[in-house]
């Protein structure tokens, strides 16, 4: 048996993944994955399916997410750091290590600020995002991807025309910038 760097890449690897999605119904398969686990249900999916990238065989480990889930993140990440700016100490609750201290004060004050930071990102439309698909050649595992794409839930219809769109080479993204706004969800 030939010893691959990139268990993504080796045969017998493939075509097990290829057995688990025959037997799943589907061109792709669903990876358990506890990061994903705290973001709503539909937003995000990280699945696996077999493919060809440059004639040679493959597994794609990808990230499917939605076009508002990108933007809100992209404008948590923004807040965060002028709030940081701020308050120096702060770290947000997700990053947090067991020994992390912070004065309920000074974590209210800053909860407050980051809110207010976010609110006016979102009125000003100071971030904009777009679908896309990066290709990442470096990744432990297969070929990686990270898709998004502009649709209100990742469902197994949407992976599937994407992967169907994807392998036949005619993805077509749209290049319109978006800006979303929380109250919006709040409606």
């Amino acid at each position: 048996m030939a010893n691959y760097k990139n268990e993504g890449f080796d045969p017998e690897e493939i075509s097990a993944l290829k057995e688990e999605c025959l037997q799943e119904g589907k061109s792709f398969i669903y990876v358990e994955d506890d990061d994903l686990d705290v973001l709503e249900e539909g937003e995000c999916r990280h699945i696996q399916f077999p493919g060809k990238y440059q004639g040679q065989e493959v597994i794609f480990d990808t990230l499917v997410y939605t076009l508002r889930l990108h933007h809100s993140s992209l404008v948590y990440e923004m807040a965060v750091e002028e709030v940081q700016k701020t308050f120096p100490t702060y770290v947000p609750p997700e990053e947090r290590k067991s020994n992390y201290k912070i004065t309920p004060e000074l974590e209210e004050e800053a909860e407050t600020a980051l809110t207010e930071i976010i609110e006016e990102i979102e009125e000003t439309e100071t971030v904009k995002v777009q679908e896309h698909v990066e290709v990442d050649m470096d990744s432990d595992y297969g070929i990686a991807l990270d898709v998004c794409l502009n649709v209100d839930e990742i469902t197994d219809e949407v992976i599937e025309d994407f992967i169907t769109h994807f392998q036949a080479n005619t993805l077509s993204l749209d290049t319109t910038l978006y800006s979303f706004s929380s109250a919006e969800d709040e409606e």
